[in-house]
């Protein structure tokens, strides 16, 4: 770049310098909040026309990507996420005790403080197939932006601790965290037994806080025959509300089934 000549250029030169240098030492600062769960912040989520409800975003690969089930029959997948809050995974766990509802969790191993004093009351209900647990990774990152070894260890982190906690296999479904998948993240986890790669169209919105009403108008609007919802065990709002979702499933007579009940061929 060309050094200015006269006075009024020089002195605008050398101020565009010192505002450049300030911007690249505030851009390069260390975030000193305090961090949040790994799913509270998640990035910019898929395109789509609910912020909730991505559009697929893999390209093929050897996986089936499981993103709705058959609208036909009266069937609905109710799935739940993570779990980094004691108190609503509690209650999750309580709402399948006493329900007998289906429902198939996708918790992730970091969270394992809230989880573990639930195995002894889940792992009967996963022996009778009311429950299913799949892998949703042991700490919740986009895997699009690991390499193949990091992806693995994701997998093959979460799923040992699945099976030393409940006694069950996650394979062969797997949720990417933040619904962030391609070919490639498909394929490495194909070769790890996880053939199907599970999606949603319909949720509560309860990534993040929200209030009830807004909750329940997600449940009344994405309740669907063949929806696989998703829902999170991670802000409180939807444990007031569990008790009128049932009551919405049973006035419109869905029957709630795991993954595996609704998509039978593809454990194969």
């Amino acid at each position: 770049m060309r050094e200015p000549r006269n006075p009024m250029e020089r002195r605008a030169f050398f101020g565009m310098l010192a505002l450049g240098a300030a911007t690249v030492i505030t851009g390069c600062s260390s975030d000193t909040t305090t961090p949040t769960p790994a799913s509270a912040t998640p990035p910019a989520p898929p395109s789509g026309t609910d912020p909730d409800v991505p559009a697929d975003t893999g390209t093929g690969g050897p996986t089936r990507v499981l993103s709705k089930g058959p609208a036909a029959g009266h069937q609905i997948a109710l799935t739940v996420d993570d779990g980094y809050d004691n108190a609503v995974v509690a209650g999750y766990v309580a709402f399948a005790q006493r329900t007998g509802i289906h429902l198939t969790f996708s918790p992730n191993g970091l969270y394992a403080h809230a989880w573990a004093p639930h195995a002894a009351t889940l792992k009967p209900l996963i022996e009778a197939g009311q429950v299913q647990i799949i892998n949703h990774t042991y700490s919740h990152h986009d895997l699009r932006a690991m390499t193949d070894a990091q992806i693995r260890a994701e997998l093959d982190r979460n799923d040992e601790w699945v099976s030393t906690t409940f006694g069950t296999r996650t394979t062969p479904y797997y949720r990417p965290p933040f619904g962030f998948h391609n070919a490639h993240v498909d394929g490495i986890a194909a070769e790890l037994g996880y053939r199907n790669t599970v999606m949603w169209n319909g949720s509560y919105g309860d990534s993040k806080p929200v209030t009830p009403d807004y909750l329940m108008s997600q449940a009344r609007r994405y309740l669907q025959p063949g929806t696989i919802l998703l829902g999170h065990a991670n802000h409180p709002t939807v444990l007031g509300l569990l008790d009128q979702i049932a009551d919405l499933i049973r006035e419109r007579h869905l029957t709630p089934v795991t993954l595996r009940e609704m998509f039978p061929a593809a454990d194969h």
